[in-house]
């Protein structure tokens, strides 16, 4: 008897990945490649969205012939601030540009003059001033520097969209895409701000879809409801939001730390925006409140450093238990002021000016580190945490299977209660979950999140 699954196809930067999750949101099957890299018209590097759109095409093929499973339906999640144009043929035109590629300074300042500056179309679009982050300056740049391309686009999708177009054959834009820090929506007025009016830009973005329906879809003779895709970090918000209703912010680890606070609902003020504050759209529409801290980043390169003068393995960082007492030796030093913080680079940065023959062992130097990085944390986390109830502080990612960071975050939080987080491949599970309704008859199970409870005193762990 063939299992009934939903197939969803994960699209990150570094894996590709394609994922059959059967009706108890069990992944029952998975494929993964990576593909080198080409660049655009400047050298810069880029995605090479032809290679990414043959696999595709074969991924689904295979996934379609496996014996033992029968798909029921199919969705889609993608890393977000990246569009892929086509003409009015279907055919794609123009590269699946980075959104690190730098941004013209001139031109960048000639839209903001134009649109009432930084702060103001910062404030009404929840978006910091990011570059080509800001996907919608994509389009600005190209119908100012590459006229002719940008007259040929008949549709300009974004990743998640153009991924589901491969298969579904139609053209359609998602909320959770357009509304994570693009530039393009207006978070109060809830529509595109003017600026994409007033420049045409508009004509080039294909019409809002609900991301929680589907299209039919007809392959081989059999109907596939199929969903339009969805922007990753807000598909990976939907199994917490599925299983946990009093309220909380996920604080997601990984090269960034953002912390998505889905029950503030306040406006972004501009001491916010400055800060590194964001709002993303949940693919019901609502803002999710964000703040962001390059703290895996800075995590990475300090252990190197003390790899290097210790004479340890890169991952040596692993093997390092939490030690209270180490903490409580380093606080006495006062290495650092916990209580003064000018803004959340300053903790990030402070490290970089130890010299790591202060410290007697990896461990000490590494405590101190982790110290660091908490109290930058506790700062960013703080922003979008005021003036809401959470109680709860769920951490996923990386630091969440991260002793030390744990304990030292549970401490931080002494009125919350701080749990390591897990959902095994939460993006994919997350993109299943948004159209539920139209493939799975039964009911959302109660256990897609797993959980461990780190209590502030920061010497003992609960399992749940």
């Amino acid at each position: 008897m063939s299992s009934s699954v939903i197939a969803v196809f994960d699209i990150g930067k570094t894996n590709k990945k394609v994922f059959l999750i059967d009706e108890h949101y069990k992944i029952v099957y998975e494929k993964s490649a990576q593909f080198a890299e080409t660049t655009d018209e400047d050298g810069d590097a880029c995605e090479d969205i032809a290679l990414l759109t043959t696999w595709m095409r074969q991924s689904l093929h295979e996934i379609l012939q496996l014996p033992g499973f029968e798909v029921k339906a199919m969705n889609f999640s993608t890393y977000g601030a990246s569009f892929v144009h086509i003409n009015g043929a279907g055919e794609v035109i123009a590269p699946l540009y980075n959104y690190l590629k730098p941004y013209p300074k001139a031109l960048q300042q000639t839209f903001y003059n134009t649109y009432g500056g930084e702060v103001a179309v910062s404030a009404a679009t929840a978006s910091p001033v990011l570059g080509h982050l800001n996907s919608g300056m994509l389009l600005y740049r190209l119908k100012y520097e590459h006229p002719r391309l940008y007259e040929a686009i008949h549709y300009s999708l974004h990743l998640p969209q153009y991924i589901s177009y491969l298969i579904t054959g139609q053209v359609y834009s998602d909320i959770t895409s357009i509304g994570c820090h693009t530039q393009l929506w207006d978070f109060s007025r809830q529509q595109y701000h003017t600026w994409v009016q007033q420049e045409g830009i508009s004509e080039k973005l294909a019409p809002i879809f609900p991301s929680n329906e589907v299209v039919q879809v007809s392959l081989n003779g059999r109907t596939y409801p199929t969903g339009i895709g969805l922007h990753d970090s807000s598909a990976a918000l939907i199994p917490y939001l599925a299983n946990f209703s009093e309220p909380f912010v996920l604080i997601s680890t990984g090269t960034w730390c953002i912390t998505l606070n889905p029950f503030n609902q306040t406006p972004l003020t501009s001491a916010e925006l400055q800060q590194d504050c964001l709002c993303y759209l949940e693919y019901h529409g609502k803002p999710v409140k964000a703040s962001r801290l390059f703290a895996g980043n800075e995590h990475e390169q300090q252990t190197k450093k003390l790899a290097e003068y210790f004479n340890v393995p890169l991952d040596f960082y692993k093997t390092v238990e939490f030690d209270p007492a180490i903490v409580s030796r380093l606080q006495k030093a006062q290495l650092i002021n916990n209580t003064s913080i000018a803004n959340t680079d300053t903790n990030l940065l402070f490290f970089k000016s130890l010299d790591p023959s202060q410290f007697a062992s990896y461990e000490d130097a590494y405590h101190q580190l982790l110290l660091n990085i908490i109290v930058a944390q506790k700062y960013s986390t703080g922003l979008v945490l005021d003036n809401t109830n959470v109680k709860r502080i769920f951490v996923d990612g990386g630091f969440s299977k991260n002793p030390v960071f744990m304990h030292l975050l549970a401490a931080a939080f002494p009125g919350m209660e701080v749990y390591a987080a897990s959902v095994a491949q939460a993006t994919a599970i997350g993109a299943a979950l948004a159209i539920h309704k139209h493939w799975n008859h039964l009911p959302l199970p109660g256990d897609l999140v797993a959980l461990k409870y780190y209590v502030s005193a920061a010497v003992t762990e609960e399992e749940y």
